[in-house]
């Protein structure tokens, strides 16, 4: 593979197909408030026991039923995916401030800002870009394990998180001149679905 620039490789993964099961966005449910509960509850785990737990939400995945919810009882209900001794009181913490400094969700979507993302506890880089990605439709690549991997076989390597960040969001934004977070969305979207696939041809 040749590809050295980020608007090829999305060229490469878009012949593939890899998406057409797939919802628009990729990400299930995207632009809501589940996608931020999903964004904290994917850390350190599988999607597969993130939507069990989703499910398990049922109707609590809007901000104002999500913020009444009790801890133990939250505890019990993400428990497919993991640390959720840990994920529990960070997500109930995070939704109560953004109620508190928003008022609801839709203005969240409109006015948060990365930097208030990452300054509140148990969200990095990925999991803030996740949500302004997914849940808000902002213009942000999503950077994961994935990436790294899949961009690893291009022999395209960086240290920091903004380098391959900077590196994907370039080649888009030189091609397209209209709906960034669409093929930011696809974009990541495609890499995850070619791990999965690769992944799953290797153990056949």
């Amino acid at each position: 593979m040749q590809e050295k620039d980020s608007a090829s490789i999305y060229t490469f993964l878009e012949k593939k197909n890899l998406l057409k099961e797939s919802p628009k966005y990729w990400w299930p449910n995207a632009g809501s408030f589940e996608v931020v509960v999903g964004a904290i509850l994917t850390q350190n785990t599988t999607w597969k026991n993130v939507a069990r737990s989703l499910e398990s939400l049922g109707g609590y995945l809007e901000l104002e039923a999500f913020v009444q919810i009790d801890e133990v009882v939250l505890k019990e209900k993400i428990r497919p995916s993991g640390f959720y001794n840990q994920k529990a009181p960070r997500l109930l913490n995070l939704a109560k401030n953004i109620e508190a400094e928003f008022g609801n969700f839709y203005f969240f979507q409109k006015r948060v800002t990365r930097e208030w993302l990452l300054s509140q506890k148990g969200i990095g880089e990925e999991s803030a870009d996740a949500i302004l990605c997914y849940g808000c439709f902002r213009e942000e690549m999503v950077v994961d394990t994935y990436t790294k991997r899949f961009l690893a076989e291009f022999q395209i390597e960086f240290k920091k998180y903004d380098a391959y960040k900077a590196f994907l969001e370039e080649g888009i934004r030189k091609r397209y001149t209209k709906n960034l977070n669409l093929h930011y969305a696809r974009f990541h979207g495609m890499i995850v679905e070619y791990n999965k696939q690769k992944k799953s041809k290797s153990l056949h």
